[in-house]
């Protein structure tokens, strides 16, 4: 078995794993990154859609261009890329040690990569029709959003000509329009909740734009067809219970499911790493460290964010604090953060008072005019005022050492999230 030594490993070649690597390198440290595809950059390789890079690059960019920036940095670079290799399974080399083993497999065979620091970057995944389960028949046409989005855009091959989509996600409604502009007949788009899944933005330039009907508070109650999808059923919810004698059929050949992404955290549990049980992400500290000592993480493997800009921010800080973890620097006093009414989730699950911190989070509710309010310890931290919230667009917050001036800072301090 081939055995190599680095400082620091970066499982994932997408936007957070090149960002977090580049970083890295940046520090002075060696690094490698191990990509399971044959080529860098991650989902958004099939992204043609533009929209990215608004914020790390002050430009609209499509995927594929947004990743370029990156691709060519890392290719520039000292950092080992290592493509067509999965990870199967890393470890520490014992208790006393700093060290993992990777042990990984490629078309040239196995080998083990040793480091101090492991970065998990490997993205998320799409539900599917078994983890909503949807009654009815299994014929084909029915498909997730992203894999239509791959046969569209990489493979060259159009799905079905009438088509649903189930679950308003930005990737369904990406999906909408661009099965629209193919000459797709898109009839409906379908969410179970009373607001949409996705972005404000792409419900404007993805359905209203093209008159693309979305029914909310309605579930998709079966699905019809012997070879191939015939209809789907719909019934609307009426506070929160189905009314079946208010049920309709669209008829269709092709459904798209845009119900979710999941964490891509197989490999980190066998491996021990505690997750959270409402992102399925890793519980981490302020250095975005999990609870296993040298082994960070960061982008949609940690939490599932809005923007690619979000993912690359954090994958950065991901890289900084693993540079100063690999130096011997800790923070000295973290303490715990905790989620309060109508906040879904914090991330990260510690914050270090003594330093700069960008916290993520997600509302409960949709509302106007609401306030962000932290409490530290019972008393007041922070009262901050958003125009808007809603549940599919994350929060960001900076908070650093001259915002806890005036409190005493307790190891089992806590500072609770709220919004009203």
């Amino acid at each position: 078995m081939k055995e190599l030594q680095y400082d620091a490993v970066v499982i994932g070649g997408g936007a957070a794993g090149m960002a977090a690597a580049l970083e890295l390198e940046e520090q002075g440290f060696s690094c490698a990154i191990l990509e399971r595809e044959d080529h860098l950059g991650g989902i958004l390789m099939q992204c043609i859609h533009n929209g990215f890079g608004l914020h790390e690059f002050k430009e609209e960019l499509t995927g594929p261009e947004f990743a370029e920036r990156f691709i060519e940095r890392v290719i520039s670079s000292k950092i080992a890329v290592y493509l067509d290799t999965t990870v199967i399974r890393f470890s520490a080399v014992n208790n006393s040690s700093q060290y993992k083993d990777l042990y990984c497999v490629s078309p040239s065979g196995t080998m083990k990569l040793r480091c101090r620091a492991v970065l998990l970057a490997m993205g998320c995944r799409e539900r599917n029709r078994g983890n909503i389960r949807i009654p009815g028949s299994r014929p084909a046409g029915i498909y997730t959003a992203g894999l239509a989005q791959r046969l569209v855009n990489i493979e060259g091959y159009i799905p079905g000509k009438d088509v649903v989509i189930i679950g308003s996600g930005d990737i369904g409604l990406i999906m909408a329009r661009r099965m629209s502009w193919v000459g797709c007949n898109v009839k409906a788009v379908v969410e179970i909740m009373p607001y949409a899944a996705g972005l404000t933005r792409n419900i404007v330039q993805c359905l209203n734009d093209f008159n693309i009907p979305l029914y909310l508070s309605s579930q998709t109650t079966g699905i019809f067809g012997n070879d191939r999808v015939e209809g789907i059923e719909v019934t609307p919810m009426e506070n929160g219970v189905l009314a079946p004698s208010k049920s309709f059929r669209i008829e269709c050949d092709t459904v798209l499911l845009s119900v979710g992404l999941v964490p891509e955290n197989e490999l980190s549990r066998v491996a021990g790493v505690e997750l959270n049980s409402v992102t399925n992400g890793p519980l981490v500290d302020s250095s975005l460290m999990t609870n296993m000592e040298g082994v960070f993480a960061c982008g949609n493997v940690l939490h599932v964010h809005d923007l690619v800009d979000w993912v690359c921010e954090e994958s950065r800080r991901a890289g900084r604090y693993a540079s100063a973890w690999l130096r011997g620097e800790h923070p000295s006093l973290q303490i715990r953060a905790k989620t309060g009414p109508h906040v879904r989730y914090v991330n990260p699950e510690r914050i270090a008072p003594d330093r700069e911190n960008i916290i993520y989070l997600r509302s409960m509710i949709v509302k106007d005019d609401a306030v962000l309010e932290l409490r530290l310890d019972g008393r007041v931290l922070l009262s901050k005022k958003e125009r808007h919230v809603q549940p599919s667009e994350m929060i960001s917050l900076k908070l650093d050492k001259k915002d806890f001036n005036g409190f005493e800072l307790k190891p089992d301090s806590v500072l609770e999230f709220s919004i009203n």
